[in-house]
């Protein structure tokens, strides 16, 4: 009994309070910059009630996994890759969302929306975890060759859905963990080359023309002023006129007129630019450093290689989440559907993100050795 008190004591005592509160944070910031964003939304009332629920439930599963040894992810992160792949092919089945560029929901019950490719990055992780911490212990070319194969199949699912953006979050996710493992560097360049060659196919046979426009837009604006460039242009209108402080929550002009599009996900950073300024976008900014920074942390003084591939995997997912969304939004990088994350409109996401956090809290609370009862 002793041992089982100090236990918890030492849970406790080790719980990451920087890395939980900053999320919790930022999650409550982007509650408000969204019922901004949304006020002049018929459906309003609906996300504000989804993104409220995800947020709780986010936290509580965060908090829950955190006191559980991530090392049971090893008995079921099998499990849960394989299903989040069945539900990756059902949206093939009964999914929707062309008419946003790419199909990847399917309706839950006729309640709620769900995006099974939020799922599948953590349980991309867990998996891809498993496999590298048994290629540690048992190095060989077909171990290798199976771990892309099994990293493939997601990729290649998410690319059949046209949502080019996310899969490549898969691949930043790959790239970061391999990198992380210790891969050499022959075969860093062969993927670059095989990348490379790859291009045309997905150029002609898998981007839609919105993505190519997109693209073509970035690398020359002025382009397609009537889509593309019209929603960088209005994003960085929005970001400017907040200048230092802001126009207020509920005051931004481009925001409440409905001139900046997808305010409520792709460009919610436009939201908080012109609504609360630089000071405000700073904040948003410095929050994300620390997030990324402990995560980072956590994967270097992780005390197994599991756990440093689990967390260096999460940190990997919410850079590219967290770069890309804010470099598109100020003109930097081109425009994808990549979320925010713990900000942008997002049921599924949220959970997803939580219970990534929640797995390096647990891996966090974990760095010490600790003396468990049997």
């Amino acid at each position: 009994m002793y041992f089982v008190e100090k236990t918890k004591r030492s849970l406790i005592r080790c719980f990451d309070y920087t890395l939980f509160f900053s999320v919790v944070i930022l999650s409550l910031l982007g509650l408000f910059v969204l019922r901004s964003a949304t006020m002049t939304m018929q459906n309003q009332s609906r996300m504000m009630l989804i993104q409220t629920i995800a947020i709780i439930l986010g936290v509580l599963l965060a908090i829950a996994i955190s006191l559980v040894d991530y090392k049971f992810l090893k008995d079921i992160g099998i499990f849960l890759y394989w299903g989040s792949i069945l539900l990756l092919i059902y949206v093939f089945i009964d999914g929707y969302g062309e008419k946003l560029g790419s199909k990847s929901w399917f309706d839950l019950f006729g309640v709620v929306s769900v995006q099974p490719s939020e799922i599948a990055k953590v349980t991309f992780i867990i998996s891809l975890s498993i496999y590298m911490e048994r290629l540690k212990e048992e190095a060989g070319k077909n171990n290798l060759l199976k771990l892309f194969i099994h990293a493939a199949l997601p990729i290649g699912l998410v690319l059949l859905q046209r949502d080019f953006g996310t899969s490549m979050v898969f691949v930043v996710i790959l790239a970061v963990m391999l990198f992380v493992w210790g891969i050499r560097f022959k075969y860093i360049i062969m993927a670059g080359g095989a990348m490379l060659l790859s291009m045309p196919v997905l150029w002609f046979f898998v981007l839609n023309e919105r993505r190519k426009s997109r693209i073509i837009e970035f690398l020359s604006p002025g382009f397609d002023p009537s889509d593309a460039s019209y929603q960088m242009d209005r994003a960085r209108m929005a970001i400017g006129s907040g200048q230092w402080f802001g126009q207020g929550i509920g005051k931004g002009l481009q925001t409440q007129s409905g001139g900046v599009p997808v305010k409520e996900s792709d460009f919610i950073f436009s939201v908080i630019g012109e609504e609360l300024g630089f000071i405000g976008a700073s904040f948003v900014v410095i929050l994300v450093f620390i997030i990324l920074f402990r995560c980072l942390y956590v994967a270097r003084t992780s005390k197994d290689y599991f756990g440093e591939y689990l967390a260096a995997g999460v940190t990997g997912m919410f850079a590219f989440h967290y770069f890309e969304n804010i470099g598109m939004n100020i003109g930097m990088l081109p425009v994808t559907g990549i979320p925010l994350p713990f900000v942008s409109q997002g049921g599924t996401a949220m959970i997803a993100y939580y219970i990534a956090i929640g797995i390096v809290l647990s891996i966090s609370t974990r760095r010490k050795k600790i003396m468990f009862s049997s």
